[in-house]
């Protein structure tokens, strides 16, 4: 827990309260569905982009993307070389086709081409997938942010869902997009002024051109891996393949982006905002990568704790192993001192430099060990608490508050677009075509409301009561990848093969998808090894084939 003070206190609520009563007051009079839905369509291209970002950019992104680029290095950024790929094919075939329709959602077109027990299985798969996404973006940064703020974890998860319930309920989308672009600033605004901060450190101890270089030389540096290997979860191959697939499932079918973009004014306006997203989506991944680098490298000449989550180092000091994790601290820091000394000093013996580091590594892994004895139900992964540790240890006064102000914003940005999209689907394609086809433009209007509401206590619901992932933007991809390539691979043949008819690939997809799950579950036993981004190559490849052979036999039988 850190005392914060006053400053920082009204930094972090002064910033909150205005992005939440900016997008209550932006966005008041909503009358009928179509502005709560769609915004009355009336979002510009740029609005479009930020918030088709800030929908993707959750507190996941700024939590847990610096801890990974600090443990293994750039090679995430890999995961993104599908995307401006996947914009272009969206904003040539998908976007034409939803305008012309005129739909509120994605799944409606689904019934146009094929039939509505299509729809809403579709709909269903993105109500599961998406529901379950809501409730971890609550609780990633809820879990990190009340240790490190001093709240209990219950009250930081509904302080999150409450403030975007607010301004979502009240608004809809136009609240969304509105809130979007204010969250986004807030973003890009603190996480520069971090990196010129480590920059600025950097410099002053070697000389920022030479910490890249030992950056690279102890493997941080390494962005493209171009060995073909199934099982790798991040590589050149995956990230183009399977990265497309799921990015084109995300941004193509999964409503809380298409929602983003049927509000446009116009087809043109919503193809800029997606072709604004490829051009600046990778280099501010890349961007908040190279932020975690740069930790890496100031824990270089700065003393890291052996293990970055407090609360557990707490838990370990107070049991039996107390004596023994603080031993394995004097070793860390013996090692760390050794190789400050070996850096500072100019040596540039990369195999001594990259064997204390392996020293060091092995040590925090034995402190994992003793934490999880004296806790066995302690999550030991700490990959999550490094860059907020380091902001709340090493920032100004004034701008840890602006740092939190940005995980804060960020878990609001992407959870009040899920809302917004979860209600559209519900009230669309669940309530309005299969329960209620009698009610008046008020009635969807409150229905939607009450769904956003319901969605978002199911969000706090389950975010009270989730476990922490190994990390927390792979859990959210991998959730993602679980889901995504069976909805694509129905939209490719609606698009596509035109021969095939309803029946066929509604068949397709629930043995597509009840194979991806037994793929999943398969690699959690270790039986086999598929990097999870094949998934979203493999999901729509089964769908595709089992519908025209489906629709084959069909035929026959009919003959």
């Amino acid at each position: 827990m850190t005392n914060l003070g006053w400053v920082d206190w009204t930094v972090l609520l002064g910033t909150l309260i205005f992005i939440v009563a900016y997008g209550v007051w932006k966005s008041r009079g909503s009358k009928n569905i179509k502005g709560y839905l769609l915004g009355d369509r009336s979002s510009n291209w740029w609005t479009i982009g930020l918030s088709v970002m800030a929908t993707q950019a959750s507190a996941i992104t700024f939590l847990s993307t610096p801890g990974q680029a600090f443990m293994e290095g750039m090679g995430f950024v890999q995961f993104y070389f599908g995307l401006p790929l996947a914009m272009v094919i969206i904003s040539a075939v998908f976007i034409p086709l939803y305008y012309k329709l005129k739909v509120y959602t994605a799944y409606e077109f689904l019934e146009n081409r094929f039939n509505n027990k299509t729809r809403l299985l579709t709909a269903s798969l993105f109500l599961l997938q998406r529901g379950l996404a809501a409730g971890i973006t609550i609780y990633a940064p809820a879990i990190i942010l009340s240790q490190i703020i001093g709240w209990s974890l219950n009250f930081t998860i509904l302080f999150i869902g409450i403030m975007v319930i607010i301004y979502t309920v009240s608004g809809g989308t136009k609240a969304v997009s509105q809130t979007h672009k204010q969250q986004m600033a807030v973003i890009f605004i603190g996480m520069f002024i971090a990196c010129a901060f480590l920059v600025n450190f950097i410099s002053d101890q070697i000389g920022f051109s030479e910490g890249i270089k030992l950056a690279g030389s102890m493997g941080k540096m390494e962005v493209i891996d171009w060995n073909f290997d199934p099982s790798s979860r991040y590589n050149i191959w995956s990230g183009i393949i399977g990265g497309l697939f799921l990015q084109l499932s995300y941004f193509g079918t999964d409503q809380s982006q298409v929602q983003r973009y049927l509000g446009g004014r116009s087809l043109k306006e919503s193809r800029l905002g997606l072709m604004f997203n490829a051009l600046l989506k990778i280099p501010m991944q890349f961007f908040i990568l190279f932020v975690g680098v740069l930790v890496f490298l100031f824990y270089q000449f700065v003393l890291p704790p052996l293990h970055f989550n407090q609360a557990n180092v707490n838990d370990v000091k107070a049991s039996e192993y107390a004596v023994e994790y603080e031993e394995l601290e004097n070793l860390h820091r013996d090692l760390h001192d050794q190789k400050r000394s070996l850096i500072l000093e100019g040596v540039r013996s990369e195999d001594q430099i990259n064997n204390l580091a392996v020293k060091e590594i092995a040590l925090m892994d034995r402190g994992k060990e003793l934490i999880k004895q004296a806790n066995p139900l302690a999550e030991t992964q700490d990959d999550d608490y490094i860059f907020i540790t380091y902001v709340i240890n090493y920032l100004p006064i004034g701008i840890v508050g602006l740092l939190l102000a940005v995980i804060f914003s960020a878990a609001m940005s992407s959870t009040s677009a899920e809302l917004n999209a979860l209600a559209s689907t519900a009230t669309v394609d669940i309530y309005k075509r299969n329960i209620n086809q009698k009610g008046d433009d008020k009635h969807y209007l409150a229905s939607s409301k009450w769904f956003t509401f319901l969605f978002g206590a199911f969000a706090i619901a389950f975010a009270a009561l989730a476990s922490l992932f190994d990390n927390l933007i792979e859990a959210v991809n991998i959730l993602g990848s679980l889901f995504y390539g069976t909805i694509l691979g129905v939209f490719l043949v609606a698009f596509f093969i035109k021969k095939v008819k309803g029946n066929a690939v509604f068949i397709a997809a629930i043995i597509s998808q009840l194979f991806i799950i037994a793929l999943y579950t398969l690699n959690r036993l270790e039986i086999i090894d598929i990097g999870y981004l094949w998934y979203n190559l493999i999901a729509p490849a089964m769908v595709v084939l089992f519908s025209l052979i489906g629709q084959a036999f069909i035929t026959s039988e009919n003959k």
